[in-house]
């Protein structure tokens, strides 16, 4: 059978009507890139934001006939609201009223962000550069969460490079249920969803941003999580479209940084910090990993980047300082095998450390009532 190509995908597109019947959606210009993969076709409308509930009827007529082309295994089609070049900008929101004062009269109500069913908290893993390890403390922070009694989630926000399907050894794509929900995959008792598990590991995802929201958000909220205490969020390095989306579009419990303890690591790191900060997301603390080197031979341990810099740093900005993860072989070759090692060795003193990391977040979340995401106005 032929591959689908992108041209087909625009040409069956053209006969679907614009909103108010004026053209048709690809003439109109509202459709973004398409992107096809393994048979499974993605794209997204532009709609006006305040129109997206009344036009959903439009974004599932595009779905439906994208999926009677010869060859089409799936479709993600997606409403998103861009704002025009040129358009009036919405209006700031007024500054929140002094401890103890009262609302400017006319401050707009911001408003409330849906969260995601049968999810209590979700907690965003950030950092303000790659190649920190970010990813590997995200999973096992998970899984120190769950060994601490909590029902947990984990999605892999790194659209671009998504490492989780390696790092719990999951292969395989996600089923459908009812047509609408994805079931997530599992391993180690953990529910993951990612988007390398839709794609295939050598795709390079070449999205633009509204594309990149709406997959995001989807996998978010258009995924069968059951019930859970906590959704860990692994978000891509620096400070980006996705990490805007979630503290524009999700109620986050709140942030960890990971940052190696070099000025360097630490200087992006702060990046991370100001840009939660300015959203509104409270941060829970840093985490220093690869923090020192201990010798699989003599047990000897070695600064190699240095030693306490995030600590200090969190200690400078007032932010809770999570703890130290050492640089070890096991940690290292248990995530290249998709073995964790808190999974895998669950009473060694690796898994002991990222269990506290664990109980010191939580904490924190299981004291503070859950956060509205905010309003956010660009310029």
């Amino acid at each position: 059978m032929a591959e689908v190509t992108k041209e087909q995908v625009l040409e069956t597109l053209s006969k679907v009507r614009g909103p108010d019947l004026e053209g048709d959606i690809v003439s109109l210009g509202i459709v973004s890139d398409v992107f096809i993969s393994d048979g499974k076709v993605y794209f997204s409308v532009s709609v006006p934001a305040e129109r997206a509930k009344e036009l959903e009827p439009l974004r599932a007529a595009a779905e439906h006939i994208v999926k009677g082309i010869p060859g089409v295994k799936g479709v993600l089609a997606t409403l998103t609201a861009d704002r025009k070049a040129g358009s009036a900008p919405p209006p700031r929101p007024q500054p929140a009223a002094p401890a103890g004062g009262h609302a400017h009269p006319h401050a707009p109500a911001k408003p409330a962000k849906s969260g995601v069913p049968g999810v209590g908290a979700i907690i965003a893993v950030a950092s303000g550069k790659g190649g920190v390890g970010k990813s590997t403390t995200a999973v096992n922070l998970a899984l120190g969460l769950q060994a601490n009694g909590l029902r947990v989630g984990l999605l892999d926000a790194d659209i671009y490079g998504p490492s989780v399907p390696r790092l719990l050894k999951i292969s395989g794509r996600p089923e459908q249920i009812d047509g609408k929900y994805i079931k997530p995959m599992e391993n180690y008792g953990l529910k993951a969803m990612s988007m390398g598990f839709l794609v295939d590991e050598e795709t390079a995802m070449i999205w633009r941003g509204p594309m990149v929201q709406s997959a995001l958000l989807q996998m978010l909220r258009e995924v069968a999580w059951g019930d859970l205490d906590v959704l860990v969020v692994d978000m891509p390095p620096g400070t980006g479209d996705v990490q805007l989306t979630m503290a524009q579009q999700v109620p986050l419990a709140g942030a960890v940084i990971v940052s190696t303890p070099q000025d360097l690591a630490l200087i992006d790191a702060r990046k991370a910090v100001n840009m939660f900060r300015k959203v509104e997301i409270p941060l829970l603390g840093i985490v220093e990993n690869m923090s020192y080197f201990l010798a699989p031979d003599t047990g000897n341990r070695y600064d190699i980047f240095g030693h306490g810099g995030a600590k200090a740093e969190a200690d400078r900005i007032g932010v809770p300082f999570l703890g130290e993860v050492p640089l070890t072989m096991e940690i290292r070759e248990r995530s290249d095998a998709g073995t964790p090692v808190v999974a895998a060795v669950p009473d060694g003193p690796s898994a002991a450390i990222y269990r506290d990391i664990a109980s010191a977040v939580w904490a924190q979340v299981s004291g503070r009532p859950q956060r509205k995401a905010p309003a956010i106005v660009f310029e």
